[in-house]
């Protein structure tokens, strides 16, 4: 059981397209492992960002959760909703290991371990999942072009960035500020 969840973390680094193709991959245990990955990204990220400033290695895992489920909610709706390439009836189980699966290379920010290190990793690894959510989308939904499979993700992030840009400027409105004359 380890060992197929190593498997899945090492083709998913490889950017291996394989690795959404196979059956196997996407048994009974294919949710928890895509699960244990995105849990692991976020405690990956606490872990790196704790060598700047104090971050919740509890909270960064229950954020990568929510992460995942955004990704995949907005990946299956634009995907397979709004542009189906044809006839697609991929279930959101399989998208949402898919994107999990994406994920293992924020696994790579356990290294980010000094300051240093840190903005050049978190870096890498963005792009790093970026590009494996593009062969992901693509080998999932069964899409023929790359420039759809990245439209998709492309059009999902900039949904996920406007959102969090929204939060977080609600939740800055919101704190008392005193105005001192």
């Amino acid at each position: 059981m380890f060992a197929q969840f190593l498997d899945i973390v090492f083709k998913s680094l490889k950017l291996d397209k394989n690795l959404y193709k196979d059956s196997r991959y996407f048994g009974e245990a294919a949710i928890y492992f895509a699960g244990l990955i995105m849990i692991l990204d976020g405690v990956a990220g606490a872990v790196a960002a704790n060598t700047i400033i104090k971050t919740s290695i509890g909270i960064s895992g229950l954020t990568a959760i929510l992460t995942w489920l955004v990704w995949a909610i907005f990946i299956f709706v634009i995907g397979v909703k709004i542009f189906p390439d044809k006839e697609s009836k991929i279930p959101f189980k399989k998208i949402l290991i898919a994107v999990g699966y994406a994920h293992a290379p924020g696994l790579i920010r356990f290294f980010a371990v000094t300051p240093d290190l840190i903005i050049p990793i978190v870096f890498l690894t963005q792009f790093w999942i970026f590009a494996s959510l593009i062969i992901s989308t693509k080998q999932v939904l069964n899409l023929k072009s790359n420039f759809k499979s990245f439209g998709i993700v492309f059009l999902s992030f900039l949904i996920i960035v406007f959102l969090s840009i929204s939060f977080v400027m609600s939740r800055i409105n919101a704190l008392p500020i005193s105005n001192i004359s």
